[in-house]
């Protein structure tokens, strides 16, 4: 057997949200929403980072789903900067989680995003409550991201030190406060070009073991 993709329509708060769904082949071990970079810059969750972040969950056994921004595609609205793309996390997340509850009512949610995806997560996070986050340059300083929420169990940040559009100042910066940990990938740029199997490994590191589901950590 394989993992079924299926496309999606999802009702969100400016129009239908263009989604791809991937259900793993067993029962799933957590959810994942996967947010794509900047819709005026060419971003699109067919981008090869957010691919690569969609694919490896999948294959770990989440739930996994990767969608367009409101504006992007088939996706109906315009871009609302930042503001209403974490809306549309949120509807995203609320509708999944409604269709698929029967599934396990315990799921965790994995909240993952890359450079404007990411800092929208930070966003959405505040509302979501997510246990686990996967921020992969994420563009804290234009967003104004928060950070990251106390009451998620595990933050993965992944950035490159040759990253000159999300530098890697800022986001040292925006982790200070909270001595929240990065994992640098050295020689990496922003789009991650020829480490795109690091990254993978690197999630497959922190994610590929059991989840511990929230009711048992204690």
């Amino acid at each position: 057997m394989q993992n079924q993709l299926r496309k999606m329509m999802i009702d969100g708060p400016a129009g239908k949200l263009e989604a791809l769904l991937g259900l793993p082949v067993s029962a799933p071990k957590g959810m994942a929403i996967v947010a794509h970079p900047h819709p005026l810059h060419g971003g699109t969750m067919n981008n090869k980072v957010v691919q690569t972040i969609f694919t490896t969950l999948l294959q770990l056994g989440f739930l996994s789903v990767k969608f367009n921004f409101r504006g992007v595609n088939q996706s109906q609205g315009s871009f609302d900067h930042g503001i209403g793309e974490s809306a549309d996390v949120i509807a995203v997340t609320q509708t999944i989680r409604d269709q698929y509850l029967a599934l396990s009512p315990r799921l965790p949610l994995v909240l993952a995003g890359f450079s404007f995806g990411g800092a929208v997560q930070l966003h959405a996070a505040q509302t979501l409550n997510p246990q686990y986050l996967i921020l992969v340059a994420p563009s804290v300083v234009h967003l104004r991201a928060p950070p990251v929420p106390e009451f998620t169990t595990y933050a993965l940040i992944i950035q490159g030190d040759k990253d000159d559009i999300v530098p890697p100042e800022a986001v040292l910066n925006w982790a200070a406060p909270t001595s929240q940990p990065i994992v640098f990938i050295p020689g990496a740029e922003h789009f991650f070009h020829g480490k795109l199997l690091i990254l993978k490994q690197l999630i497959t590191q922190s994610f590929g073991h059991p989840i511990i589901q929230p009711a048992d950590a204690e």
